[in-house]
């Protein structure tokens, strides 16, 4: 069958089109050859093999569109953001969770004194008990990040370093390993760094897999969390009432306990708090509505490690606690 010229015609400028819209592989970008001979000289990789990883990889247009701060940002909303993570899926969903995994939940909390509900919550926040883990695949992501996201290039360069000595540790295939666009991976979602410093293999089968293994997740979490401060025994939060707005200088102290509750009450901020406890005043903010301000403790800004919002920490805390009301 005979083509006219302008089917021709056609063909072709479809598959220049198809052509431009196709970034060239990282394997041709001076950037990464160099991370590449930088990752031989320093860990012994052959640059040549990693090169043939990154060209079959590409600038993600996803990534960096959801990397980047929105242009008219949201005021933050307590309000808003509380729903997406205190519901009833959630809640169910952790008693479920804690109830098929009872044994490693208690063997966590008696290795490092973090409550069966915090790994929980935390798990159950981030993919929702390993339902969410994400899609992208990580190399990509994170080369996308480190190569064309020039304000944070140095971060994601560092974690794109601990993910190929993650990979090559576990004896996995860079290019096969799912997670976030940002390059967090498992049910903890965890960044590489983090995971190669925190993580444990927790079910004694010689790795650690935090993708497919609900024990090495628990484990890890509990690990992640003893290691950046967690106080066996001791609270998170007290809710606080307040006459009036409190200073500013209180809220601009910041999220690390360092204020003292009987300061705090001279200025008319009460709690059920003792007087001599070290505590950060948090503010949950709502457009439109009254703020809700709480005492949060050592815990809670352990809490904050994991992701650095009062919000998140909040969210992980109240959701613990519903699921533990409903695990008694």
């Amino acid at each position: 069958m005979k083509l006219t010229f302008g089917a021709l015609l056609l063909a072709c400028l479809t598959g220049l089109s198809h052509a431009a819209a196709k970034p060239p592989s990282f394997a041709d970008n001076p950037a990464t050859i160099e991370f590449a001979r930088e990752m031989e000289q320093r860990h012994g990789f052959n640059a040549d093999e990693l090169l043939d990883k990154f060209a079959q990889t590409s600038s993600n247009a996803k990534v960096l569109q959801l990397i980047k701060p929105p242009a008219s940002p949201q005021q933050r909303s307590w309000e808003r953001y509380r729903p997406r993570f205190l519901n009833d899926r959630r809640i169910d969903g952790g008693v479920r969770f804690w109830q098929d995994n009872r044994t490693v939940l208690a063997r966590a909390r008696a290795m490092y004194g973090v409550p069966e509900e915090i790994i929980v919550a935390i798990i159950g926040v981030e993919t929702e008990y390993g339902r969410n883990t994400g899609g992208f695949r990580v190399l990509e992501s994170l080369a996308t990040l480190a190569f064309d996201y020039p304000r944070r290039a140095d971060f994601f360069r560092t974690e794109l370093e601990q993910f190929l000595l993650l990979a090559r540790e576990n004896n996995m295939d860079p290019l096969s390993i799912k997670g976030s666009f940002a390059g967090a991976i498992g049910i903890p979602q965890f960044m590489p760094g983090s995971q190669r410093r925190y993580a444990v293999d927790f079910d004694g089968d010689q790795r650690v897999d935090l993708s497919g293994s609900f024990d090495d997740a628990v484990g890890s979490v509990g690990r992640f969390l003893e290691q950046h401060g967690w106080q066996a025994g001791q609270p998170i939060a007290v809710a606080a009432r307040l006459q009036g707005e409190p200073a500013r200088e209180l809220i601009e102290a910041g999220i690390r306990p360092t204020l003292k509750v009987g300061e705090l009450a001279a200025q008319g901020i009460s709690s059920r708090a003792g007087n001599e406890d070290n505590v950060a005043l948090i503010d949950l903010v709502s457009p439109g509505r009254e703020t809700e301000y709480w005492l949060g403790y050592e815990n809670f800004y352990v809490i904050t490690r994991y992701n650095r919002s009062s919000f998140y920490a909040m969210s992980v805390f109240q959701l613990a606690e519903e699921i533990r009301q409903r695990m008694r």
